[in-house]
């Protein structure tokens, strides 16, 4: 064998197993990546609790209100209106609302002026402060509503206007982002689950303030949710 044939061979043989090699690292990383995209899926999972709060009735509205009308994608809000709100919660007002009660250590209530849906200086304060305590929580959910005064269309859009002006104020006060994929939007009007005074108890942002049902259901209800779903 001449000595140029003994460089092609030796050349092959190098060139075939810097191939191999490289099938090796290729195959390898691809290997890993697929692992550490499972783990943080598993992460993501695993970090979502069953609180004592996630009831059944509750798991399922949530998964409804974050897959369906709730989550912001893309830079675009969306959100549930009254005629859907009843079809995601499918239950009577009453019974929508008390799913919330186990929430009221957790849960806050944004008030607003009538015919208004500007934030003030107590109601940014204390959604400000509810959204700082995550606490591991995976879902914010806001469910705004609107007193009885004034007719129907009118009030879907004043509620809507109250959750999207919660949703602003936190795009633009904290940089998370997740938060595309953290806060569920539900607006009822008045024509869904008022809230009765029982709630006037629970933290809001006119705590100082006497509380009847129409001042009341001039709100956002906010809170940090953590449920397996």
């Amino acid at each position: 064998m001449s000595a140029e044939t003994k460089h092609l061979v030796l050349a092959a043989a190098v060139l075939a197993i810097l191939c191999l090699l490289v099938g090796v690292w290729v195959s390898g990383a691809t290997t890993r990546l697929a692992q550490t995209q499972a783990e943080k899926q598993g992460t993501a999972v695993a970090s979502a609790a069953d609180e004592g709060y996630c009831t059944g009735e509750l798991k399922v509205i949530l998964r409804r209100v974050l897959t369906s009308c709730g989550l912001v994608k893309g830079g675009s809000q969306r959100g549930c209106q009254p005629l859907q709100a009843k079809n995601v919660a499918a239950m009577a007002g009453d019974d929508f609302n008390a799913l919330f009660e186990p929430l009221a250590d957790r849960a806050a209530i944004v008030q607003f002026d009538q015919d208004s849906a500007d934030l003030d200086v107590a109601a940014q304060s204390l959604l400000d402060e509810t959204f700082a305590a995550q606490r591991g929580a995976s879902y914010f959910l806001v469910v705004s509503r609107a007193s009885l005064e004034g007719s129907v269309t009118y009030n879907r859009d004043l509620s809507r206007n109250r959750a999207n002006a919660v949703l602003d104020h936190l795009k633009a006060k904290f940089s998370d982002p997740d938060l595309e994929q953290e806060v569920g939007l539900l607006w009822l009007g008045k024509e869904f689950a008022q809230l009765d005074r029982d709630f006037c108890a629970w933290k809001r942002s006119r705590g100082q303030e006497p509380c009847s049902a129409a001042e009341l259901n001039r709100s956002a209800f906010i809170a940090w949710i953590d449920c397996r779903l």
